[in-house]
């Protein structure tokens, strides 16, 4: 199951927050409903989200790409570690992790 497309969809058409600091805030901020997080993720920032995710009971999801596959995916020229997904827009990504 590729989730190329519902990460797509959901940074195009609902609210996201790129990047493992802005993801962090906004898991402490209670806004993050999902976290994207990418295969080759840096292992201390993929356990400061866990961690924080685990105590506001977000779920995480390992991308199996590479966090340059991940930008591509969603349209940057950069790598992305990290993708909180705030409000899904049109994506059905949530009803998919």
């Amino acid at each position: 199951m590729s989730l190329n497309q519902p990460i797509a969809s959901a940074v195009s058409t609902g609210k996201c927050k790129i990047g493992v600091n802005s993801s962090i805030s906004s898991i402490k901020k209670g806004e993050a409903k999902l976290v994207v997080v990418a295969a080759n993720c840096p292992k201390e920032e993929f356990e400061d989200i866990e961690r924080y995710a685990q105590l506001a009971q977000i779920k995480v999801q390992k991308f199996e790409g590479t966090s340059w596959d991940l930008g591509e995916v969603i349209g940057k020229p950069f790598m992305v570690s990290a993708i909180a997904i705030i409000e899904p827009g049109d994506s059905k990504i949530l009803k998919m992790v």
